[in-house]
């Protein structure tokens, strides 16, 4: 979703957060993308075919970084940087029960190889909600790797304009086949970003996905990853990447 938005925001002080300020009409339309991802949780999607390039490859080097990776419990235990963040994170996540549901009912073995780092904001806004998700549901095991491990991965599984991104999201099947990926934001926000990204300013793109993040509370991230599970379940691998520029 492509949202039509002036070329420059005016950047002016937040009083109550010392941040710029996203215009009224900015903040709207992020509010309004949030909104639009909350039905969601509950309204199954019809499972995209995978582009060229993301059919699922065996790859033992994936398997065994996951196997080399951190449980979550274990990485928030050593996560130093946005410390409160992550605690506050993970205490507060939930997953719709639908969502729980439709994950449960996929069924079989997956593993969620995750490469994030404490310092990012997108990996504490994310990586929780999933780590809620493979809690809830058997057959989903999650581990985490830092990007000094995991940058093989990020190569291959870039941002829409190509940058490698924390977090990256990959799902493995029972045998380590890549069949599926979510790249550093969940689909509103991060159609919403690929949009504007060099038509705003920095300050003006990442005060718009902490509204988001705000207003959403972990359904859009939650709500791909199991659309990622039902995909690849169906053979039709979900992975919104881009290429190496």
């Amino acid at each position: 979703m492509m949202l039509p938005l002036p070329p420059r925001l005016p950047a002016r002080s937040d009083r109550r957060a010392g941040r710029p300020a996203l215009s009224r009409g900015v903040r709207r339309a992020v509010v309004a993308l949030a909104a639009l991802a909350l039905p969601l949780a509950v309204t199954p999607r019809v499972a995209l075919a995978a582009p060229a390039g993301c059919l699922p490859a065996a790859d033992s080097t994936l398997m065994a970084l996951f196997t080399s990776g951190q449980t979550f419990p274990d990485f928030l235990a050593a996560a130093k940087a946005r410390r409160e963040g992550w605690l506050g994170k993970a205490d507060s996540a939930r997953v719709d029960d639908a969502l729980v549901a439709r994950a449960k009912a996929v069924g079989g073995t997956w593993h969620l190889l995750v490469v994030a780092i404490d310092a990012c904001g997108d990996s504490m806004n994310n990586v929780p909600y999933l780590a809620k998700l493979a809690e809830l549901v058997p057959g989903i095991d999650l581990r985490i790797v830092l990007p000094v491990n995991g940058r093989p991965v990020q190569d291959t599984h870039r941002s829409l304009d190509g940058r490698t991104a924390t977090p990256t999201f990959v799902l493995l099947d029972a045998a380590g086949n890549d069949a599926g990926c979510i790249v550093e934001l969940p689909r509103p926000i991060r159609d919403w970003a690929h949009g504007v990204r060099g038509r705003v300013s920095s300050d003006s793109l990442h005060a718009g996905i902490r509204t988001f993040y705000a207003a959403n509370r972990g359904v859009a991230i939650t709500t791909e990853a199991v659309e990622m599970l039902e995909a690849a379940k169906a053979g039709t691998p979900h992975c919104a990447r881009g290429a190496r520029p």
